[in-house]
């Protein structure tokens, strides 16, 4: 009697085991469920405005860095000008997002013009440093019959923190500069209609990184905030640049990222092979046999 008491108790004790088991990777599916979610991709570009698409933006460019005009992400900034001129136009982009440019222009009577036109947007960062882009046509060639011609730019997600010696997009300041680069002498002067435009995709902690800067990389009025800076009066260029060029929900801290969720689910799920492994290692009976 005491032999089948002891077997119905090891029976119920591997039970109990295997349903605490079955019960962890539940769980740990779960958690990798909830971190797969909060990396997926937005079904659509989100903007850290909350600017709808397409919303009415600036209806100038400036012609210079120090003229750029701020535009919210979201918006469509407009102007009117000359074939020739470099339009300028600049806006915030934080931690975590991967921005994309989009430049339309639509172009002059094909009758008024002598020949094929060559378009090209180019995105610079807070340092003024080109940013590559990961995809898009940033180059386009017009033909001499075409009433537009569309340009785009999708840059790398921006970092929290990268080497000095890296171009490695940062928070901070975008500037978008919009020219013609190809064209007839007689063309130059005519008129023409741009539209341009950004969006934002959350990217999530796939491309997180330690560590981020003191200050993001904005610039206002032609001035670089700088917090280190000797003038600490409220009244400086310094702190109205910061203030007038900072997202409405303020910029990222830059130490937390969705990774946690798959540090913490890693972590998890070693712990639960390892008492896996322990419990497959005793054997059914429970003991060691000599």
């Amino acid at each position: 009697m005491g032999t089948g008491i002891t077997k119905a108790l090891r029976v119920g004790v591997r039970v109990g085991v295997r349903t605490g088991v079955s019960a962890a990777l539940l769980a740990g599916t779960a958690l990798f469920g909830m971190a797969g979610t909060a990396l997926a991709d937005d079904p659509s570009p989100s903007s850290s405005s909350g600017a709808g698409d397409g919303g009415d933006g600036p209806t100038e460019a400036g012609t210079s860095f120090r003229t750029a005009v701020e535009f919210e992400p979201g918006q469509r900034a407009t102007a009117s000008a000359s074939t020739g001129e470099y339009l300028y136009w600049k806006f915030l982009a934080d931690t975590g997002q991967r921005p994309t440019v989009k430049a339309t222009v639509k172009l002059p009577e094909s009758s008024a013009r002598k020949g094929t036109q060559t378009w090209q947007v180019d995105v610079y960062d807070g340092l003024r440093r080109r940013q590559a882009c990961m995809y898009g046509a940033q180059t386009r060639k017009a033909a001499q019959d075409a009433e537009s011609v569309s340009l785009s730019c999708t840059l790398r997600p921006v970092r929290a923190w990268s080497e000095q010696w890296s171009d490695d997009p940062l928070p901070g300041t975008y500037y978008v500069r919009l020219t013609v680069t190809g064209l007839k002498a007689a063309d130059l002067g005519l008129p023409v209609q741009a539209e341009v435009e950004a969006d934002f995709k959350e990217v999530g902690g796939s491309h997180a990184v330690d560590g981020s800067l003191a200050a993001p990389l904005v610039a206002g009025n032609g001035v670089t905030a700088d917090p280190a800076s000797d003038d600490v009066s409220g009244d400086s260029p310094a702190q109205q640049a910061a203030a007038a060029s900072e997202p409405e929900d303020g910029w990222s801290s830059g130490w937390w990222s969705d990774r946690w969720l798959w540090t913490a689910a890693g972590g998890f799920l070693a712990a639960l092979t390892g008492v896996g492994g322990y419990v497959l290692a005793r054997g059914p009976g429970g003991r060691r046999v000599a």
